[in-house]
């Protein structure tokens, strides 16, 4: 969990990237590596819009490594 403020935390609500990206550029890397983890840790899926959109923001993000925690 990441704290943020309150206006962020409504202007995201329930979106995915396909619809909300953090307003600070130069933390998408972080957030979109960590929304591929969560997704692949869990098992969830990914419509196509998502993966286009997570597809083409990981490609600003040549370096950043994806790590998955097992779920227990």
């Amino acid at each position: 969990m990441i704290a943020v403020s309150a206006a962020s935390n409504r202007s995201k609500a329930d979106q995915d990237p396909a619809t909300w990206l953090p307003p600070a550029a130069g933390y998408r890397c972080h957030y979109i590596t960590d929304w591929i983890a969560d997704k692949t840790r869990w098992g969830l899926t990914v419509d196509a819009t998502e993966h286009d959109v997570l597809a083409d923001q990981l490609s600003r993000c040549p370096d950043a490594p994806i790590t998955v925690t097992l779920a227990r």
